[in-house]
């Protein structure tokens, strides 16, 4: 395979878009802040949401609580989950079956029990999660420390955009740097 020459760079400093289109992720440069914080990768160009709740069955049944959805029975979207009782949801696209207006349910592929997560994120409809990355505060020295991830062969496609959520690690460092092409 020859060697690609047309990479190109989007630096955020806040959550947000970091290119529209069909793109392939090629690797993130993130430098760490004065606390530990997550930074998820999305496939949209929407702003994701933040989930009011949610609760996993010892089945694997996850029912997420979120005012005014605006999901239908069938769509797919992209969840990420903050801790519960009991451990995290798996971040992942899930086919969603609404219950109400303000609920629904997926099916996640761990069975542990979570009584009461405290949150998390989810995509538009048609919205994927790509990735999350947790990250480290910076030493007891204070000293950042500057990661890069580099994705192998192609890279990872996304179809619709790069969206990165920077979440608590974004008011705690420097935001992240994407490369793609």
């Amino acid at each position: 395979m020859a060697m690609q020459y047309d990479v190109k760079v989007a630096h955020l400093n806040t959550t947000g878009i970091a290119v529209n289109g069909p793109n392939r992720i090629k690797g993130l440069i993130y430098t760490s802040g004065t606390s530990a914080g997550t930074i998820n990768i999305w496939d949209t160009v929407s702003a994701v949401t933040a989930i009011t709740s949610y609760i996993r069955s010892s089945a694997g049944l996850i029912t997420v609580t979120l005012a005014s959805h605006g999901l239908v029975t069938g769509d797919v979207i992209g969840l990420t989950f903050s801790s519960g009782t009991g451990g995290y949801g798996t971040n992942g696209n899930y086919t969603v079956t609404v219950l109400t207006s303000s609920t629904y349910t997926v099916q996640d592929i761990n069975i542990a029990a979570i009584t009461s997560g405290t949150g998390g994120t989810q995509s538009v409809a048609g919205g994927r999660w790509i990735f999350s990355l947790d990250t480290a505060a910076t030493t007891t020295s204070g000293q950042a420390a500057t990661t890069s991830i580099l994705i192998p062969g192609e890279g990872i496609k996304v179809n619709t955009g790069i969206y990165c959520q920077l979440g608590t690690a974004g008011t705690n460092q420097n935001g992240v740097t994407v490369f793609y092409g």
